[in-house]
């Protein structure tokens, strides 16, 4: 029989037990009775998180703290007078706070879930507060539903509601900021501890979701001003370029279009992030609505239909403005391309005439080379003649040869060595200039 086989002899991925543990991370709180949360979202740069957490630890150091679940990203914490959340995500840190009440009792405007942390802490949290909201669970035995419908006006504000969770529990909010808190009032029915957390931190989620999806809005609202500019321009460019009469005006069109290339693509890789970020939460928000289970209550619109006529307009801006960037940084590149060949050309046909100017100047330089080349032969033969001549006169004693007739008979031999000589120089140098 073989030995049996022990985990701890294999070797492991170092990244096993995070990404399980990450996959486990931030489960809903089950929630019994009466409670208040009270959530806020605090948008910050990637490197705040050591920051936030000596700020955690300066929490628990006037309360008597109890570490519940703790990774890189989350952390629970228990104290006797509240419990509280800390999640970190890319772009925002959320801090949700939970506190029992008693069942029956009034809240005031001003009441919050975190009232017994002391507000110097608060001012230690780094980035900047984008969301606030409380979330008041109660059963529908403290509140009646038809109550809450009942105290609606028709001249009032716009209430969103709609029973969840297969109608068991009702839900009512009108997204709107009161006393620095949006609010939202759950109405237990039936639903279990489990299901009364998951549905309080989907209406969380929903709220942060909301809020960071419309950062976009106002970055697309000014690249919408300076998109209809840029369009503008590169309509007078084009005009430009057809109306161009000479290269100079072609270069001068090519740097203009050149500089809207670069503004193009600096708004574009500003944007990119932010656009792309506003599709990504957009979507969380609808799954967090869709997870719900909307059932719709008579003459009130559901959380899925106001978004859709209050959200997904602004998610529209967003995507139009994104895809003009694109449309006119392609539009921007072709018109380029295409001035950029017209200039290409240009200097093609400037650069073919030059080439046929310094074939033309080669060709007399060359005919003047051969000009130079027949004094060359007549003043080379002159010098070997004297040459001769010297050499006559020496010997004319031993051979008593007349000096002027060596002379005269050497010049031709002379004149018919060099040219042959001057010759065959310029075939070989032909030769390497064509094997070249």
């Amino acid at each position: 029989m073989h030995p049996r086989l022990t985990l701890s002899e294999l070797e492991e991925h170092p990244l096993r037990q995070r990404l399980n543990n990450e996959f486990h991370a931030r489960p809903p709180v089950p929630l019994v009775g009466a409670v208040l949360v009270s959530h806020l979202v605090f948008k910050h740069s990637a490197t705040t998180a050591p920051a936030e957490r000596d700020n955690l630890a300066k929490l628990c150091q006037g309360h008597v703290c109890t570490a519940i679940e703790s990774s890189d990203a989350h952390l629970m914490i228990e104290t006797g007078a509240f419990r509280m959340r800390w999640e970190l995500h890319t772009e925002f840190s959320s801090y949700t706070f939970f506190r029992p009440l008693v069942s029956g009792e009034e809240l005031s405007p001003d009441v919050t879930a975190f009232d017994a942390v002391h507000p110097e802490w608060f001012s230690g949290i780094p980035g900047q507060l984008i969301v606030a909201t409380h979330v008041e669970l109660r059963s529908t035995d403290e509140i009646n539903p038809d109550s809450v419908l009942n105290s609606l006006t028709p001249n009032g504000r716009t209430m969103v509601a709609s029973r969840v969770a297969d109608n068991a529990a009702w839900i009512f909010t009108d997204f709107k900021i009161d006393n620095g808190f949006s609010r939202f009032l759950v109405l237990n029915a039936s639903m279990t501890q489990r299901q009364a957390g998951r549905t309080v931190q989907r209406l969380c989620e929903i709220e942060t979701y909301r809020l960071m999806a419309l950062l976009g809005l106002p970055i697309a609202k000014e690249v919408g001003r300076w998109l209809y500019s840029g369009e503008k321009q590169l309509a007078e460019l084009m005009d430009k370029i057809g109306q161009a009469k000479s290269p100079e005006d072609e270069r001068t069109v090519l740097a203009t279009l050149s500089g809207l290339a670069a503004e193009v693509e600096h708004s574009v890789a500003r944007t990119t992030f932010r656009f792309g970020a506003s599709r990504a939460y957009h979507g969380l928000v609808m799954q967090r609505i869709e997870e719900l289970r909307e059932t719709r209550i008579s003459g009130l619109p559901t959380f899925n239909e106001f978004m859709q006529r209050r959200l997904l307009p602004g998610m529209n801006t967003c995507e139009a403005i994104s895809r003009r960037q694109e449309e006119l940084s392609a539009r921007v590149a072709r018109n380029s391309q295409l001035l950029r060949t017209r200039v290409d050309i240009e200097l093609e046909r400037q650069n073919q005439e030059l080439l046929g100017q310094m074939n033309s100047r080669a060709k007399l330089q060359l005919r003047l080379q051969e000009t130079v080349e027949g004094l060359s032969v007549v003043v080379l033969t002159y010098y070997g003649s004297q040459l001769v001549q010297y050499l006559a006169k020496g010997t004319k004693e031993l051979h008593h040869l007349n000096t002027d007739v060596i002379t005269a008979v050497s010049i031709p031999v002379i004149a018919g060595v060099v040219a042959w000589g001057t010759r065959r120089m310029r075939k070989k140098l032909a030769a390497e200039e064509g094997a070249a």
